[in-house]
């Protein structure tokens, strides 16, 4: 028989709790609650993050301004408190993310030897985001190893090797729960299923290791087969995740018709190797979906040590404000801001930034952009 330590039977029984709030999304999840105020517009919080995070911040918000989005920004502070003894945000910034439905957020970094655990998984817990959403394409004008990168992956955000309970078995012997549940492999795979016809992609792929986790995994990958039936238009294919690793290394075209999703720890994996693909996190934007929230953010780290030169490449979080727009159903900004970017990146070296081999700075890019309206 199996004892739990009481702090993960705790946990174990929430997840137990919200696996019966998942089964009340409808046909549409995900999507944009918001309302335009009299005069409009739409209220968005932001995050702007640590680091390069209020840089890469402001030239979005430059850019939106020239380019007229009917958006209002509502910023928040997301300094992590302690909640008996449990990491949180505060009230105000819950508030506000609820209220508007909808966030950009720029880098966040935990505070070290404090306590807390990471922001990112602070926010996710706290607002349910289901799924992240990384889109990776090649960019013109920044040259890797692939060209004509086209991949989707739909990561389930909530459980999986990342829910959090472990315990110590005897000293020297860690036991880590993989949770597994099927409301949220439903919600995670129906969304993909959507994504795929909104996208005119005819095929979802899940990557699994149903092969050794027969249970657990086993699980994600009947769960598919029982949604797929829904989809009739829609293409269900199955992957060993190292497989998909080996075969997306070797040759990423077979998987541009193709929307990927998985269980929480491989996506976090192949997410990052697909973004390698096209360049780095640098340039791979990112949603998290919920049932009634949806925060967008740019995935890299806040880079402290380049903080203040002007270094920054705001890339990232422009490319997640896009994908924010199109979930709002603002796509002729979206394609606008969209392309002013790309155009500016294919430019040439003198109007992006270090890391794109370029020599501009922050404000030289955030100008080019602006001109390419």
């Amino acid at each position: 028989m199996l004892f739990l330590s009481r702090s993960a039977a705790v946990r174990a029984a929430s997840y137990r709790s919200s696996a019966v709030a998942f089964r009340r999304f409808n046909s549409d999840v995900a999507a944009f609650k918001g309302v335009k105020n009299a005069a409009g517009k739409y209220t968005v919080t932001l995050i702007e993050g640590d680091g390069i995070g209020t840089e890469i911040s402001a030239a979005v918000k430059d850019i939106y301004a020239a380019a007229k989005v009917p958006i209002i920004w509502e910023p928040v502070d997301v300094t992590p408190i302690l909640k008996d003894g449990r990491t949180a945000i505060p009230d105000a910034a819950i508030e506000s993310v609820k209220r508007n439905f909808v966030a950009l957020k720029g880098p966040l970094a935990t505070p070290i030897g404090k306590g807390h655990v990471s922001l990112n998984l602070t926010l996710r817990r706290t607002f349910n985001l289901f799924a992240n959403l990384r889109p990776c394409r090649s960019v013109v004008g920044y040259k890797t190893p692939y060209d004509g990168v086209d991949t989707v992956l739909i990561r389930e955000n909530t459980e999986g090797e990342y829910s959090g309970i472990e315990h110590v078995v005897v000293d020297g012997v860690v036991q880590s729960i993989k949770l597994i549940t099927r409301p949220a492999c439903e919600r995670v795979i129906r969304y993909a299923f959507q994504h795929a016809l909104a996208t005119g992609k005819p095929k979802v792929l899940v990557v699994h290791k149903a092969s050794i986790m027969k249970m657990s995994d086993g699980l994600f990958l009947q769960t598919a087969r029982d949604i797929a039936k829904e989809y009739p238009q829609i293409e269900l294919g199955a992957e060993l995740l190292d497989n998909t690793c080996l075969k997306i290394v070797t040759d990423p075209e077979p998987y541009k018709p193709v929307v990927m999703v998985m269980p929480n720890l491989y996506g976090d994996i192949l997410s990052d190797l697909c973004s390698g693909l096209i360049g780095g996190l640098g340039l791979t934007p990112s949603g998290n979906m919920g049932d009634e929230v949806s925060i967008f953010e740019a995935v890299h780290g806040s880079a402290p040590d380049i903080a203040g030169k002007g270094l920054a490449n705001p890339t990232a979080l422009l490319l997640s404000s896009v994908m924010m727009l199109r979930h709002m159903k603002l796509n002729d900004y979206a394609d606008k801001i969209e392309n002013a970017v790309l155009s500016t990146i294919a430019s040439g070296p003198e109007n992006i930034t270090g890391d794109l081999k370029g020599t501009a700075n922050t404000a030289r890019f955030t100008e080019e952009i602006i001109k390419r309206l």
